[in-house]
């Protein structure tokens, strides 16, 4: 019985400038078909004994797809979620939906959803996947299956909006003939172009001086599920955090582990005794219970930091604590 949380993980920063040459030579030598199923690059955390894992319940990886290439269908009981850090072209089809991917799309997985991807566009496009792999493998709770080798020509298709994004993406408009509350998003797709406009009013609003921020110059926005308002995964939470150029969030440390990309921007951030310089697409590990904080760079860009923790899981075991941790 510790006297705080230890974790096993290490704080761990990826850059990405390596894991893109990475990506792409996976792209040369690596086919995408049936067995393998997908192209993807996992982040091991050094301190995780040789497991493909991020943390100890999360797992994070760089999917890889090149032009007119299809990943097959399957489904998994694993939670899972999609962000594009760059790139446009690709499609994932969910159920029989297709759904864009496009530059800052959060597009959130449930569990056990028939899911393939196909890459449209003539340019090779990556993005992160997120997923509780570790929790359903130390629970032995997973199950996997085969998808349709092929998909149908109609579900090939390049729609600009999804069926999900047509029923369910209108701000505080819920359709009557769907009331039931479910346990993961019907939502596939949250847009770039929404999140973005989000975080800049909280700062503008901040600006005129309304209460709207985290702490002073620092916006932040949470994906939720539109039947529940909960997470938009019953495992794993994501949001999206603005720092203003020369500004810090508060340090702090919780309760479980979160995995940070910046997506815009560069800056510093402090995980625990390691202090290390970001910029666009690194990627990096918060322990259990390590103090964290971010600095924007003082230029002329904020700094955005795509965020996916396994906080629901400890909040539904009412294992979850939260600490601001003065200087």
């Amino acid at each position: 019985m510790p006297m705080h949380p230890q974790s096993k993980a290490s704080a761990h920063i990826w850059r990405w400038n390596k894991l893109l040459p990475l990506a792409r030579e996976a792209g040369r030598l690596v086919p995408v078909g049936r067995g393998g199923e997908r192209r993807a690059i996992a982040l091991a955390n050094p301190s995780l004994g040789g497991r493909p894992y991020a943390t100890p319940t999360l797992w994070a990886a760089i999917q890889y797809l090149m032009p007119g290439e299809n990943a097959p269908e399957h489904r998994h009981t694993q939670h899972a979620f999609r962000f594009v850090l760059e790139g446009e072209g690709v499609w994932t089809v969910v159920n029989g939906d297709a759904v864009r991917m496009s530059r800052g799309d959060f597009l959130p997985q449930g569990g056990w959803n028939w899911h393939s991807h196909h890459n449209a566009a003539t340019e090779p496009m990556s993005w992160i996947d997120g997923l509780d792999i570790p929790f359903a493998y130390y629970s032995e709770s997973a199950f996997f299956e085969f998808g349709r080798d092929a998909l149908s020509k109609e579900e090939c298709s390049t729609p600009a909006l999804s069926r999900s994004e047509r029923l369910w993406a209108h701000p505080g408009l819920r359709p009557v003939a769907q009331l039931q509350d479910l346990p993961t998003s019907p939502l596939l797709a949250y847009r770039w172009v929404d999140t973005d406009r989000a975080l800049n009013e909280q700062l503008a609003l901040e600006a005129e001086g309304y209460a709207a921020t985290l702490s002073p110059g620092h916006a932040a926005v949470r994906y939720t599920n539109p039947t529940n308002s909960r997470d938009v995964l019953p495992s794993i939470r994501c949001e999206m955090h603005r720092l203003r150029p020369g500004t810090s969030s508060t340090p702090r440390r919780e309760v479980g582990s979160s995995v940070y990309q910046v997506f815009n921007g560069s800056g510093s951030v402090i995980v625990g005794e390691q202090h290390w310089k970001v910029e666009h697409g690194d990627l990096f590990v918060v322990p259990s219970w390590q103090t964290f904080s971010a600095t924007s760079g003082a230029g002329t860009t904020a700094m955005d930091l795509f965020r996916f923790s396994d906080t629901p899981i400890f909040e539904a075991l009412h294992a979850w604590r939260g600490q601001d941790v003065s200087a």
